[in-house]
């Protein structure tokens, strides 16, 4: 079977990103779109299929979720045991001390994926029900780390190292929307809104909007953020009551 249109546009992102360099406070960058491309590839050819209704957008990979198993969100028992998806996982090179990927073995909970793909299947039950016209993606695939092994967010990079991550990323953005072609896009948080807010043009057939992120970090997350995102979903006339 011929690979999605998506992995192409994946593999080209990887690229566009893995040479790229950066200063203090980074210490250390994984790109798993490299050492984790396989279960990545896995993921777009079996849920990939276009067109999409629903496309939620996150930010970029956790310690213990993408990082790990190449999936957005990737909290291991979600991939593994709801998607279906158990493919090998490479080391990346160099590997952070305290930030070591054991793929699929991985034991650490990624919360937020947790969360998000627990709602999901809670909603839909099997995977397939909810990627028939949802779609979950991240706007960048790498993950930076500082000396101490503590996971750094975009903002931490300077100018010019956000701009040479944004452009393949907002190209990537760009290419995936208008292949899946969604009535809603999804931000998963405020910096995941801004993304798609800024690739958007008129005539667009989407209509972003956002939901709180579920991160632990959140206050508002933590005491409750299923019931939160639903009521937001409903509200936006993306899911019925």
């Amino acid at each position: 079977m011929p690979d999605s249109p998506l992995v192409p546009l994946a593999s080209r992102l990887r690229d566009a990103v893995d040479g790229l360099t950066f200063g203090p406070p980074v210490d250390c960058t994984y790109n798993p779109l490299a050492y984790a491309w396989a279960p990545h590839r896995a993921y777009l050819n079996r849920f990939g299929a276009a067109p999409k209704r629903v496309v939620f957008l996150g930010m970029n990979p956790g310690p213990f979720g993408m990082a790990q198993v190449g999936v957005p969100f990737g909290e291991v028992a979600a991939v593994r045991d709801w998607m279906g998806i158990n493919e090998p996982v490479d080391i990346p090179f160099p590997e952070h001390p305290k930030r070591p990927i054991t793929g699929f073995a991985c034991t650490r909970s990624e919360v937020s994926g947790r969360r998000l793909w627990g709602l999901f299947a809670e909603k839909f039950g099997a995977a397939e029900n909810f990627f028939r016209d949802h779609f979950v993606l991240n706007y960048c695939p790498l993950v930076w780390m500082s000396a101490t092994g503590a996971n750094l967010t975009p903002d931490k990079l300077t100018a010019a190292e956000r701009e040479a991550v944004d452009a393949p990323c907002r190209e990537h953005l760009r290419a995936v929307l208008e292949h899946l072609r969604p009535t809603h896009a999804v931000g998963v948080g405020g910096f995941a809104e801004k993304q798609l807010a800024s690739v958007t043009q008129a005539g667009d057939p989407w209509t972003v909007s956002t939901v709180l992120h579920p991160s632990p970090a959140s206050p508002a997350a933590n005491r409750g953020w299923a019931e939160a995102a639903t009521k937001t979903l409903v509200k936006n006339g993306i899911w019925p009551e």
